[in-house]
């Protein structure tokens, strides 16, 4: 069907384009047969040449496009967080202006003139992170630019392994040090994380009460707050409900956002894994080796507590190689994060608690 269609495309485009050549060997006088047939070459190599550009290169910006929807939509997590794209420059440093504290109030002041005073501004910065996929093989790159769907074929597996080094890697940048509030539930379980080994706290609707009045206490506002959760830390706070506290928490369920329940202020969302600490309370990367002691944790954040920005994606390319007999391609993103404020506030992890002994 899709080569039918683009035939009658080519005849229809062929029947116009000797149309206007016959009517312009009329206007100016030169040989209608030669006009036309020059028209017709022209058309026809034309069509081999995307958006008028010469040669089979592919069309960058609607690959790059492909990479660029749903970088974080399938970490919908990753949206909740304030979007810095707007200080991203030509280079790899990102720039955001924080406002310094805001000036005095009196109440019925008597002392006049008031003094003035200059406000201190601060800057937050942080570096752009750069991945990039591995080189794929594409043998026939013309009939992949013809659907969207072909496309999306090709890139899907790179895009999947894209978006999950890229979420990972807002995970550790947006791991706090402190507060860190461990789990201590009765019933324990054998650690799940790779090569930890031992016994582990399960989580408990307590860890979100404890982590409710610490964001209180901070004056940290109730719209706009998530608590990002691993599968297995998922199940045992379901476990931990009563059937009234689970059909409250089920009441907060909105699918289109990635919140699968609320509990305490906090919109639960869940992925298959979230934070990973040390014994010893240290924020480690996904990248890094996993060790006995390793500690699951899940993130606690408000909205305007963490920022994300992402920088410039490219497509490249290497058409006709000789030692493929065909086409390779391959795509970098540059993105990175940060916490946005200085004194930590609207941020916090829930860890595994050990056991003594």
């Amino acid at each position: 069907m899709e080569k039918r269609h683009y035939f009658k495309k080519g005849v229809t485009a062929l029947l116009f384009n000797v149309c206007v050549c016959l009517a312009v060997a009329t206007v100016t006088g030169f040989n209608a047969y030669a006009v036309a047939g020059g028209g017709a070459v022209l058309n026809l190599l034309n069509r081999g040449i995307p958006g008028g550009a010469a040669g089979m290169a592919i069309q960058k910006e609607l690959w790059m496009n492909s990479i660029v929807e749903g970088l974080f939509a399938d970490n919908t997590f990753l949206a909740k967080a304030y979007s810095a794209d707007m200080f991203v420059n030509a280079g790899k440093t990102v720039h955001i202006p924080n406002a310094g504290s805001p000036s005095g109030v009196a109440k019925n002041r008597t002392s006049k003139p008031a003094t003035a005073s200059a406000r201190t501004d601060s800057e937050l910065t942080f570096n752009l992170d750069e991945f990039t996929t591995d080189p794929i093989y594409i043998p026939n790159a013309d009939t992949v630019e013809l659907s969207y769907n072909k496309r999306e074929s090709v890139l899907k597996t790179d895009k999947a392994a894209l978006q999950e080094a890229v979420a990972n890697a807002f995970l550790y940048y947006w791991a706090p040090a402190s507060p860190l509030i461990a789990t201590v539930g009765a019933t324990e379980d054998t650690a799940y994380l790779p090569s930890a080994t031992g016994a582990r706290h399960n989580l408990t609707k307590k860890a979100f009460l404890d982590a409710m009045t610490k964001f209180n206490g901070d004056n940290i506002p109730q719209e706009g707050r998530y608590v990002l959760l691993d599968a297995v830390m998922y199940s045992q706070l379901l476990a931990d409900l009563t059937a009234n506290e689970s059909q409250a928490f089920h009441a907060g369920i909105d699918v289109k956002n990635g919140v699968v329940g609320k509990l305490y202020t906090f919109n639960i969302m869940v992925r298959s894994q979230a934070l990973r600490y040390t014994s010893a309370g240290t924020a480690k990367e996904w990248t890094a080796a996993g060790a006995a002691t390793d500690c699951a944790g899940a993130l606690a954040w408000h909205v305007d507590s963490v920022c994300r920005a992402l920088g410039e994606v490219k497509a490249f390319e290497n058409e006709g190689d000789p030692q493929w007999y065909g086409d390779i391609y391959s795509f970098l993103v540059r993105c990175g994060g940060a916490k946005m404020r200085s004194d930590g506030k609207g941020l916090l992890a829930i860890v595994q608690g050990t056991p003594a002994g």
